[in-house]
């Protein structure tokens, strides 16, 4: 379902002689349906980075990335926002909503987007609230408002409204109490037991142990040294 093939990234720094910094080399690895893979290294090793380029939201220097059909490094932005609507789901660790939009409504958008039926939308929206102990008193209201917890949890939400064939995952269960830490890695197997092929970054271990299959050591791309 994702396929990188030999995927290399630099930036240029150009308030520093325009020199050129060789972040990313020779990345190249799959991961099927149903499948977890998490990317493991150390802070720094460019595991954020390649959950960007393989969203789209950084330009791929060379190689491929593959989700289904679609190669996200040559796509036309058009194609990029429909395999983003329709098949790649993204959880990233920070909330990003247009203010005062209720939270109901953040949660639904996305199955909204797609033409899913409202009410079917909405009760999908109502479960997952209901499973991540956001208190229906605060539904009405914007995310923006609540504490850095719920709004981790109102993004989780939002991201497990569609059953997206793809997913990538950056530490859905950081700052996470007990009882909603499980909730988040039952929707991950629940995810994976539906046929989701899922990258993750989890600094939590026993959750990395409990629900990857396998991990890539994102260090042994990164050669870090200048052009």
């Amino acid at each position: 379902m994702i396929c990188v093939e030999n995927v290399s990234k630099t930036f240029t720094l150009h308030n520093q002689s325009s020199a050129v910094i060789r972040v990313m080399e020779g990345a190249s690895f799959t991961v099927g349906r149903g499948e977890c893979v998490a990317l493991t290294g150390n802070s720094g090793a460019g595991k954020s980075t390649l959950m960007r380029m393989i969203y789209g939201n950084y330009v791929v220097a060379s190689g491929s990335i593959f989700i289904g059909d679609t190669d996200v490094a040559s796509a036309e932005p058009r194609e990029v926002i429909a395999l983003r609507r329709e098949t790649l789901g993204y959880v990233s660790q920070f909330l990003r909503v247009v203010p005062r939009v209720p939270t109901l409504d953040v949660v639904a958008e996305p199955l909204l987007a797609i033409g899913t039926d409202r009410d079917v939308a909405y009760a999908r929206a109502r479960h997952l609230l209901t499973r991540l102990n956001i208190p229906e008193t605060l539904w009405g209201l914007s995310p923006t408002t609540f504490s850095g917890g719920e709004q981790q949890r109102v993004n989780i939400a939002r991201g497990f409204a569609h059953t997206y064939p793809a997913m990538l995952l950056d530490e859905p269960t950081a700052s996470l109490d007990a009882t909603n830490r499980e909730t988040v890695l039952s929707l991950i197997e629940e995810a994976k037991a539906r046929g989701a092929a899922i990258i993750g970054i989890f600094h939590d271990k026993p959750a990395r142990d409990r629900v990857a299959d396998r991990e890539i050591d994102v260090s042994a791309f990164t050669p870090l040294r200048a052009a």
